[in-house]
Protein backbone atom coordinates (compact mmCIF):
# COMPACT_ATOMS: atom_id res chain seq x y z
CA UNK A 1 0.00 0.00 0.00
CA UNK A 2 3.13 2.11 -0.08
CA UNK A 3 2.40 3.79 -3.52
CA UNK A 4 -1.42 4.46 -2.77
CA UNK A 5 -1.82 7.73 -0.91
CA UNK A 6 -5.33 8.92 0.59
CA UNK A 7 -3.62 12.60 1.76
CA UNK A 8 -5.92 15.21 1.95
CA UNK A 9 -8.92 12.86 1.96
CA UNK A 10 -10.88 12.76 5.17
CA UNK A 11 -13.35 9.44 5.80
CA UNK A 12 -16.01 8.29 7.97
CA UNK A 13 -15.87 4.48 9.39
CA UNK A 14 -18.77 3.72 11.54
CA UNK A 15 -18.34 0.99 14.19
CA UNK A 16 -14.73 1.47 14.49
CA UNK A 17 -13.76 1.20 18.02
CA UNK A 18 -12.63 -1.98 17.69
CA UNK A 19 -12.52 -5.34 15.29
CA UNK A 20 -12.88 -4.91 12.31
CA UNK A 21 -13.67 -1.20 12.39
CA UNK A 22 -10.51 -0.25 14.12
CA UNK A 23 -8.14 -1.55 11.73
CA UNK A 24 -9.99 -0.15 8.56
CA UNK A 25 -9.89 3.55 10.79
CA UNK A 26 -5.86 2.72 11.34
CA UNK A 27 -5.32 1.73 7.70
CA UNK A 28 -6.71 4.72 6.17
CA UNK A 29 -4.66 6.80 8.75
CA UNK A 30 -1.97 5.47 7.97
CA UNK A 31 -2.35 5.96 4.26
CA UNK A 32 -3.05 9.37 5.13
CA UNK A 33 -6.62 10.17 5.81
CA UNK A 34 -8.13 12.32 8.30
CA UNK A 35 -10.47 9.61 10.15
CA UNK A 36 -13.89 10.22 11.82
CA UNK A 37 -14.05 7.35 14.28
CA UNK A 38 -17.26 5.98 15.80
CA UNK A 39 -18.74 3.70 18.32
CA UNK A 40 -21.83 3.62 21.08
CA UNK A 41 -18.97 3.74 24.16
CA UNK A 42 -17.46 6.81 24.74
CA UNK A 43 -14.61 4.85 26.48
CA UNK A 44 -14.28 2.64 23.24
CA UNK A 45 -14.31 5.77 20.64
CA UNK A 46 -11.52 7.51 23.30
CA UNK A 47 -9.35 4.57 22.90
CA UNK A 48 -9.83 4.53 19.36
CA UNK A 49 -8.95 8.29 18.99
CA UNK A 50 -5.58 7.52 20.85
CA UNK A 51 -4.98 4.61 18.25
CA UNK A 52 -5.89 6.12 15.03
CA UNK A 53 -3.90 9.19 14.42
CA UNK A 54 -5.33 12.35 12.58
CA UNK A 55 -8.59 11.36 14.27
CA UNK A 56 -11.98 12.50 16.13
CA UNK A 57 -14.49 10.67 17.63
CA UNK A 58 -18.38 10.65 17.94
CA UNK A 59 -19.98 8.49 20.27
CA UNK A 60 -23.70 7.49 18.65
CA UNK A 61 -25.49 4.32 17.51
CA UNK A 62 -26.44 4.41 14.13
CA UNK A 63 -29.32 3.71 12.57
CA UNK A 64 -31.09 7.00 12.77
CA UNK A 65 -30.61 10.40 10.91
CA UNK A 66 -29.55 12.48 13.54
CA UNK A 67 -26.46 10.05 14.06
CA UNK A 68 -25.83 10.06 10.29
CA UNK A 69 -25.71 13.86 10.52
CA UNK A 70 -23.44 14.06 13.74
CA UNK A 71 -21.08 12.04 11.46
CA UNK A 72 -20.44 13.98 8.54
CA UNK A 73 -21.05 17.10 10.40
CA UNK A 74 -17.72 16.21 12.89
CA UNK A 75 -15.90 15.46 9.67
CA UNK A 76 -16.43 18.76 8.11
CA UNK A 77 -16.06 20.75 11.29
CA UNK A 78 -13.10 18.88 12.21
CA UNK A 79 -11.51 18.57 8.96
CA UNK A 80 -13.66 20.84 6.38
CA UNK A 81 -14.81 17.81 3.92
CA UNK A 82 -15.93 14.16 3.86
CA UNK A 83 -14.49 11.93 0.89
CA UNK A 84 -14.88 8.11 2.48
CA UNK A 85 -17.60 6.44 4.07
CA UNK A 86 -16.88 2.84 5.39
CA UNK A 87 -20.42 1.76 7.02
CA UNK A 88 -19.01 -1.31 9.32
CA UNK A 89 -21.33 -1.18 12.43
CA UNK A 90 -22.92 -4.17 13.34
CA UNK A 91 -24.16 -6.30 15.85
CA UNK A 92 -25.43 -9.95 16.19
CA UNK A 93 -28.66 -11.28 17.61
CA UNK A 94 -28.70 -14.75 16.02
CA UNK A 95 -31.26 -17.45 16.67
CA UNK A 96 -32.90 -20.11 14.47
CA UNK A 97 -35.81 -18.76 12.69
CA UNK A 98 -38.41 -20.33 15.34
CA UNK A 99 -36.66 -19.10 18.00
CA UNK A 100 -36.04 -15.15 16.84
CA UNK A 101 -37.87 -12.76 18.05
CA UNK A 102 -39.34 -9.39 16.54
CA UNK A 103 -36.62 -7.23 18.74
CA UNK A 104 -33.88 -9.89 17.60
CA UNK A 105 -34.75 -9.20 14.17
CA UNK A 106 -35.56 -5.47 13.97
CA UNK A 107 -32.11 -4.14 15.88
CA UNK A 108 -30.19 -6.23 13.42
CA UNK A 109 -31.73 -4.94 11.02
CA UNK A 110 -31.65 -1.41 12.05
CA UNK A 111 -27.93 -1.16 12.77
CA UNK A 112 -27.02 -3.29 9.94
CA UNK A 113 -29.20 -2.02 6.85
CA UNK A 114 -31.28 1.16 8.28
CA UNK A 115 -27.89 2.43 9.62
CA UNK A 116 -26.06 2.02 6.18
CA UNK A 117 -28.88 3.55 4.37
CA UNK A 118 -28.82 6.89 6.90
CA UNK A 119 -25.02 7.19 6.97
CA UNK A 120 -25.05 6.77 3.02
CA UNK A 121 -27.10 8.85 2.26
CA UNK A 122 -25.94 11.69 4.80
CA UNK A 123 -22.61 11.43 3.33
CA UNK A 124 -23.95 11.09 -0.27
CA UNK A 125 -25.67 14.67 0.24
CA UNK A 126 -22.71 16.13 1.68
CA UNK A 127 -19.80 14.78 -1.12
CA UNK A 128 -22.54 15.57 -3.83
CA UNK A 129 -22.39 19.28 -2.57
CA UNK A 130 -18.76 18.89 -2.85
CA UNK A 131 -19.07 18.49 -6.43
CA UNK A 132 -15.85 16.58 -6.22
CA UNK A 133 -16.81 13.06 -6.51
CA UNK A 134 -16.30 10.39 -3.27
CA UNK A 135 -16.14 6.84 -2.24
CA UNK A 136 -18.91 4.72 -0.20
CA UNK A 137 -17.72 1.32 1.09
CA UNK A 138 -20.33 -1.16 2.51
CA UNK A 139 -19.55 -4.32 4.77
CA UNK A 140 -21.33 -6.76 3.53
CA UNK A 141 -20.61 -10.06 4.66
CA UNK A 142 -20.80 -14.20 3.25
CA UNK A 143 -23.86 -14.81 5.37
CA UNK A 144 -25.27 -12.43 2.70
CA UNK A 145 -24.31 -13.80 0.15
CA UNK A 146 -25.17 -17.87 0.85
CA UNK A 147 -26.90 -17.19 3.80
CA UNK A 148 -25.83 -18.86 7.36
CA UNK A 149 -27.82 -20.87 9.62
CA UNK A 150 -29.03 -18.85 12.73
CA UNK A 151 -28.57 -15.81 10.81
CA UNK A 152 -31.71 -15.12 9.44
CA UNK A 153 -31.67 -11.15 10.57
CA UNK A 154 -27.69 -10.78 9.50
CA UNK A 155 -27.84 -12.70 6.51
CA UNK A 156 -30.87 -10.07 5.16
CA UNK A 157 -29.34 -6.85 6.14
CA UNK A 158 -26.21 -8.29 4.62
CA UNK A 159 -27.28 -9.04 1.28
CA UNK A 160 -30.02 -5.63 1.34
CA UNK A 161 -26.18 -4.20 1.95
CA UNK A 162 -24.55 -5.69 -1.20
CA UNK A 163 -27.96 -4.61 -3.11
CA UNK A 164 -28.12 -0.89 -2.21
CA UNK A 165 -24.51 -0.96 -3.77
CA UNK A 166 -25.65 -1.76 -6.76
CA UNK A 167 -28.18 0.79 -6.44
CA UNK A 168 -26.39 3.31 -5.41
CA UNK A 169 -23.67 3.18 -7.92
CA UNK A 170 -26.17 3.66 -10.60
CA UNK A 171 -27.61 7.08 -8.95
CA UNK A 172 -24.26 8.38 -7.97
CA UNK A 173 -22.62 7.58 -10.99
CA UNK A 174 -23.14 10.98 -12.11
CA UNK A 175 -21.41 12.36 -9.25
CA UNK A 176 -18.37 10.77 -9.48
CA UNK A 177 -19.14 8.83 -6.21
CA UNK A 178 -18.33 4.55 -6.27
CA UNK A 179 -20.08 2.79 -4.09
CA UNK A 180 -19.09 -1.06 -3.25
CA UNK A 181 -19.51 -4.08 -1.29
CA UNK A 182 -16.30 -5.84 0.60
CA UNK A 183 -17.34 -9.10 1.84
CA UNK A 184 -14.43 -9.54 4.62
CA UNK A 185 -13.58 -12.85 6.11
CA UNK A 186 -11.55 -12.26 9.29
CA UNK A 187 -11.17 -14.00 12.77
CA UNK A 188 -13.05 -11.25 15.12
CA UNK A 189 -15.54 -12.07 18.00
CA UNK A 190 -18.15 -11.74 15.40
CA UNK A 191 -16.97 -14.65 13.27
CA UNK A 192 -16.18 -16.61 15.91
CA UNK A 193 -20.04 -17.45 16.35
CA UNK A 194 -20.13 -18.69 12.83
CA UNK A 195 -19.58 -22.34 13.20
CA UNK A 196 -17.90 -23.17 10.25
CA UNK A 197 -14.76 -20.44 11.78
CA UNK A 198 -15.00 -21.10 15.68
CA UNK A 199 -12.87 -24.13 15.80
CA UNK A 200 -10.03 -22.83 13.67
CA UNK A 201 -10.46 -19.72 15.09
CA UNK A 202 -10.15 -20.69 19.09
CA UNK A 203 -7.51 -23.22 18.43
CA UNK A 204 -5.57 -20.35 16.88
CA UNK A 205 -5.94 -18.33 20.47
CA UNK A 206 -5.34 -21.34 22.26
CA UNK A 207 -2.17 -21.93 20.41
CA UNK A 208 -1.13 -18.54 19.82
CA UNK A 209 -0.10 -20.03 16.16
CA UNK A 210 -1.27 -18.30 12.71
CA UNK A 211 -4.09 -19.52 11.10
CA UNK A 212 -2.81 -22.80 9.10
CA UNK A 213 -1.41 -21.34 5.67
CA UNK A 214 -4.64 -23.77 3.83
CA UNK A 215 -6.86 -22.08 6.36
CA UNK A 216 -5.93 -18.60 4.78
CA UNK A 217 -5.66 -19.24 1.27
CA UNK A 218 -8.15 -22.04 0.87
CA UNK A 219 -11.18 -20.46 2.69
CA UNK A 220 -9.85 -16.85 2.84
CA UNK A 221 -9.68 -16.52 6.97
CA UNK A 222 -6.86 -14.38 7.92
CA UNK A 223 -6.52 -11.34 10.62
CA UNK A 224 -8.24 -8.08 10.67
CA UNK A 225 -4.85 -6.57 8.97
CA UNK A 226 -5.37 -8.89 6.53
CA UNK A 227 -8.70 -7.06 4.86
CA UNK A 228 -7.59 -3.65 4.92
CA UNK A 229 -5.51 -3.30 1.92
CA UNK A 230 -9.00 -3.35 -0.17
CA UNK A 231 -10.87 -1.13 2.23
CA UNK A 232 -7.60 1.62 1.57
CA UNK A 233 -7.32 0.74 -2.04
CA UNK A 234 -11.34 1.34 -2.65
CA UNK A 235 -10.88 4.97 -0.71
CA UNK A 236 -8.15 5.75 -3.45
CA UNK A 237 -8.03 7.64 -6.24
CA UNK A 238 -6.78 3.92 -8.44
CA UNK A 239 -10.00 2.42 -7.85
CA UNK A 240 -11.94 5.91 -9.38
CA UNK A 241 -13.26 3.40 -11.53
CA UNK A 242 -14.49 0.50 -9.85
CA UNK A 243 -18.15 0.95 -8.30
CA UNK A 244 -21.39 -1.41 -8.04
CA UNK A 245 -19.20 -4.58 -7.32
CA UNK A 246 -18.90 -6.98 -4.08
CA UNK A 247 -15.14 -7.91 -2.93
CA UNK A 248 -14.42 -10.78 -0.86
CA UNK A 249 -10.98 -10.37 0.98
CA UNK A 250 -9.28 -12.22 3.99
CA UNK A 251 -6.21 -14.28 4.30
CA UNK A 252 -4.48 -14.76 1.14
CA UNK A 253 -7.64 -14.55 -0.69
CA UNK A 254 -8.88 -11.62 -2.86
CA UNK A 255 -12.20 -12.38 -5.02
CA UNK A 256 -15.04 -10.50 -6.96
CA UNK A 257 -18.45 -11.74 -6.35
CA UNK A 258 -21.04 -12.96 -9.27
CA UNK A 259 -23.89 -10.97 -8.71
CA UNK A 260 -27.27 -12.70 -9.27
CA UNK A 261 -28.28 -13.71 -12.38
CA UNK A 262 -30.49 -16.30 -14.49
CA UNK A 263 -28.80 -19.58 -14.58
CA UNK A 264 -30.99 -21.41 -16.64
CA UNK A 265 -34.20 -20.49 -18.62
CA UNK A 266 -36.74 -22.79 -20.10
CA UNK A 267 -39.56 -21.98 -22.35
CA UNK A 268 -42.93 -23.54 -23.31
CA UNK A 269 -45.55 -21.71 -25.11
CA UNK A 270 -49.01 -20.73 -23.61
CA UNK A 271 -46.72 -20.62 -19.75
CA UNK A 272 -45.99 -22.68 -17.21
CA UNK A 273 -49.15 -24.09 -15.15
CA UNK A 274 -47.62 -26.39 -11.71
CA UNK A 275 -48.20 -29.51 -13.49
CA UNK A 276 -46.19 -28.62 -16.73
CA UNK A 277 -43.23 -27.40 -13.72
CA UNK A 278 -43.44 -30.50 -12.48
CA UNK A 279 -43.09 -32.27 -15.09
CA UNK A 280 -40.22 -30.63 -16.76
CA UNK A 281 -38.54 -29.96 -13.41
CA UNK A 282 -35.61 -32.61 -12.95
CA UNK A 283 -34.94 -32.60 -16.59
CA UNK A 284 -34.92 -28.65 -17.34
CA UNK A 285 -34.16 -25.68 -15.03
CA UNK A 286 -33.92 -28.17 -12.10
CA UNK A 287 -30.80 -30.49 -13.10
CA UNK A 288 -28.30 -28.13 -11.04
CA UNK A 289 -29.84 -26.52 -7.93
CA UNK A 290 -27.57 -23.99 -6.71
CA UNK A 291 -25.78 -24.36 -3.03
CA UNK A 292 -26.37 -22.41 0.10
CA UNK A 293 -24.96 -21.93 3.44
CA UNK A 294 -21.39 -20.89 4.00
CA UNK A 295 -19.28 -24.40 3.66
CA UNK A 296 -17.75 -25.83 6.27
CA UNK A 297 -13.82 -25.87 5.91
CA UNK A 298 -12.11 -28.72 4.60
CA UNK A 299 -8.41 -29.37 5.68
CA UNK A 300 -6.10 -31.03 2.95
CA UNK A 301 -5.95 -34.78 3.43
CA UNK A 302 -3.13 -35.81 5.53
Amino acid sequence: MDDITLAGKVAIVTGSGRGLGLAYAKALAAAGASVVVNDVDRATVDAAVAEVKNSVGVTAAVGDAESADSLVRAAVDAFGRLDVLVTNAGILRDRVLWKMTDDDFDEVVRVHLRGTFTCARAAAIRMREQGEGGRIILISSPAGQRGNFGQTNYAAAKAGIAAMARTWAMELARAEITVNAVVPVAATAMTRTIPAFAPLIEESERTGEPLPAWVRRDEGLGSVDDVTGLVVFLASDAARDITGQAIGVGGDRLALWAHPQEKTVAFRDGGWSASAIAAGWASGIGQELEGYGIPAPKPPAA
